[in-house]
């Protein structure tokens, strides 16, 4: 309000003097012209000798003396028809990149022409603009800059497209051979326009053949300019969105459409901008509710380079802007998703199998995203659903060692201790424990957060390790594993054969209790009964069976090779 008020004081000033130079004329005015709030008295002879516009005004007015003329729809408002009226009267007044395009287009309103009259305001306004302001970038900038409020008019002269052309051309030029320091001035130039003038600006230096990397450059400038508050903040303790600030309030919406805007500008490569701008992108996408196309496009984008992708920039898109809570992850999961795929797509196309070796990258994203989800196990609202979700994106064999997501599910344990035997045991069944490194397993075997089920198979590797004598472990997993799965298999016959025990012995019982129902209750007051063959044969099998104390749930280990079941090997189970 104060900067209107100072604005209308000077516009007061200027019109105060050119009144005082017309007075000082001694020749009494004839007309007052109305622009707005503003009133000028002026003389009829003088406007008409410039203006054909004002000349057919008075010829056809209706009134046989016109004294008022109403201009309020001059482009520029009272200060440039100020100009105009000086102009007119033949006083000086200076032309400037900023006032060249209102008074263009206020010469073409009041058609002050060459051919209405040699050497009006419209040819001395197309002069200065070809030969002073359209010779630069800054100077184009500006000029187009000062086209956002005479549209369409500023566009019916072809001031705009001339403007584009010009800025376009120098910026290419600039990028290519800088003329000046930092060599990347010409991108914050541009970051002052409006988002209609600086898409014509992108969409005709890539019309010109400009790299990539040039339009990423003038992107980025622009975006963290425009979009400061919601793009530069990468902490997590940024802004706070207010309670009674509604998603359809007109920044909001603004935003929205200016960040769609951007996105819909990206170059075609997607590998040109860097992961973490993309990351901050598509949080302030997700903030602002952006349509979903809005949103696919930055997912697909990150993904394509999600092997470059660090921790802090998963964790960009995992919190709201105050760092309180998480989002709903969703992004996230579709992110890893589209990598694994196009990962298959490689691997097949090379002739290769995906399941047996993964590339380089997937092994780095593998380790970031455990990593990542040991940063946010913590978090009391992320569910074991969407914590398995998360880690069995990433194909187990991408994994050399699970100590990292071990590491993560130790900390989803201890930030979560009501979980119940088999909820811990969900969120375990996404780690291989045959593939944790000794120092792991020495600690998860006196880690009492975990299931009982997994600190046996640390113990019973170990004691396998310990009798075949293995110096190093980790490079035996894949026959540990295999003589594992032997063990399960006989286990499973020894618990089919303790079935059938039991029900002869269950058989037998209920014909010795028939027996001595029809032998009158003989022997009700002998001895404790002896032990029968069937039970103690029972119990000597069941000594067998190493697991008998823990969860029998095998449904963790891989399927691998089939194992001969109908002749099993003769072994002890014993792991003391």
């Amino acid at each position: 309000m104060a900067a209107s008020l100072k604005g209308n004081d000077r516009l007061s000033l200027a019109m105060e003097r050119t009144g005082q130079w017309v007075f000082s004329q001694e020749i009494p005015t004839d007309v007052v012209v109305e622009v707005g709030e503003a009133k000028l008295s002026l003389h009829k002879f003088m406007l008409v000798a410039k203006s054909n516009y004002i000349r057919k005004m008075i010829m056809e007015s209706n009134e046989a003396d016109l004294t008022r003329i109403d201009l309020s729809d001059i482009p520029g408002g009272p200060e440039i028809f100020e100009k105009a009226a000086k102009f007119c009267y033949g006083v000086n007044f200076e032309i400037t990149v900023h006032n060249v395009a209102a008074l263009r287009c206020a010469a073409e309103y009041l058609q002050m022409t060459d051919k209405y009259c040699d050497g009006n305001l419209a040819g001395r306004t197309e002069d200065f603009l070809q030969q002073v302001a359209l010779t630069s970038l800054s100077g184009a900038v500006v000029v187009l800059k000062s086209c956002e409020d005479l549209l369409p008019m500023a566009e019916e002269l072809k001031i705009v497209q001339r403007c584009v052309d010009v800025a376009s051309i120098k910026a290419c030029h600039e990028a290519n051979f800088p003329s000046r320091s930092p060599p990347n001035w010409w991108t914050e130039e541009l970051s002052i326009l409006d988002i209609g003038f600086f898409e014509k600006i992108i969409v005709a230096m890539k019309l010109r053949g400009s790299k990539s990397l040039t339009v990423a450059s003038a992107l980025i400038a622009y975006t963290e300019r425009t979009l400061r508050d919601l793009v530069r903040d990468h902490t997590g303790n940024g802004i706070k969105s207010s309670s009674s600030e509604s998603d359809d309030s007109d920044l909001r919406v603004r935003q929205r459409d200016l960040l769609e805007a951007i996105v819909a500008l990206l170059p075609s490569e997607r590998a040109a901008l860097p992961i973490n701008f993309l990351c901050c992108l598509l949080r302030t996408a997700i903030y602002l509710k952006s349509a979903g196309s809005c949103k696919n496009e930055l997912e697909k984008r990150i993904s394509v380079i999600l092997e470059h992708v660090t921790v802090d920039d998963l964790l960009v898109l995992s919190f709201t802007y105050d760092g309180e809570r998480l989002l709903d992850l969703d992004s996230v999961r579709r992110i890893i998703s589209g990598f694994v795929e196009k990962e298959k797509s490689v691997a097949v196309f090379n002739g290769g199998d995906f399941r047996e070796v993964c590339s380089t990258a997937m092994q780095r994203v593998a380790k970031t995203v455990d990593a990542y989800l040991g940063e946010i196990a913590s978090y009391g609202e992320f569910s074991i659903s969407k914590f398995n979700g998360i880690a069995n994106l990433v194909p187990k064999n991408a994994r050399k060692v699970d100590d990292d997501l071990y590491r993560a599910i130790d900390i989803y344990l201890k930030a979560h201790p009501n979980l119940d035997e088999i909820e811990r045991e969900k969120v375990c069944s996404v780690m291989d424990p045959l593939k944790l490194s000794y120092e792991a397993r020495v600690h998860a075997s006196q880690n009492k957060r975990l299931p009982v089920q997994i600190v046996l198979h640390a113990l019973y590797y170990d004691q396998l390790k310990l009798r075949s004598g293995a110096e190093d472990p980790a490079h035996d997993a894949m026959s540990t594993r295999s003589q594992l799965q032997a063990d399960v298999s006989l286990l499973r016959e020894n618990e089919a054969l303790r079935a059938e025990l039991m029900k002869m012995k269950m058989y037998v019982s209920d014909m010795q209790k028939n027996s001595s129902a029809g032998s009158g209750g003989k022997g009700l007051g002998s001895g404790p009964k002896k032990p029968t063959f069937f039970s103690s044969m029972s119990k000597t099998l069941g000594k067998l069976n190493p697991f008998r104390h823990g969860s029998k749930d095998t449904s963790h280990i891989a399927d691998g090779p089939a194992v001969d079941v109908t002749k099993p090997r003769r072994r002890r189970f014993s792991i003391s």
